[in-house]
């Protein structure tokens, strides 16, 4: 199996100053990563929710929710997905808007999945 480091539940939020209020302010949860229009808290050891602010759209399926993997390998779970047949939205690429390298795929039932590398310092300074 190849590795996953962590894991991230990214949601779509219409106001990202409410949403932060909410899940670091009512929930309590720690800010990990401020990104501007995402922020990414701590809800576990390895595992964080992400909100980002995103207009809404009906046109994509399974709308406001991505699973994100997090992992070193990116290229290794694209070319072994590959093999499998897996077809993705968007190869491996970098994001330079927030320091990643990543890939998008959908499961049988439409829900976007993200395989991503932070190419941000703050990351790992805050996951350790």
């Amino acid at each position: 199996m190849l590795p996953v480091d962590s894991q991230i539940t990214f949601l779509y939020v219409t106001d990202i100053e409410r949403s932060a209020a909410f899940y670091g302010g009512a929930l309590g949860l720690p800010l990990v990563l401020d990104q501007g229009l995402c922020r990414i808290y701590r809800v576990a050891a390895a595992a964080y929710v992400g909100v980002c602010q995103r207009p809404r759209t009906d046109s994509e399926p399974k709308y406001g929710l991505i699973l994100t993997l997090v992992t070193d390998d990116v290229d290794g779970w694209y070319a072994a997905l590959l093999a499998k047949g897996v077809a993705f939205e968007k190869p491996p690429a970098h994001n330079p808007d927030y320091h990643i390298y990543h890939a998008f795929l959908r499961d049988p039932d439409g829900y976007l999945i993200e395989i991503q590398r932070f190419d941000d310092p703050h990351w790992a300074d805050s996951v350790r």
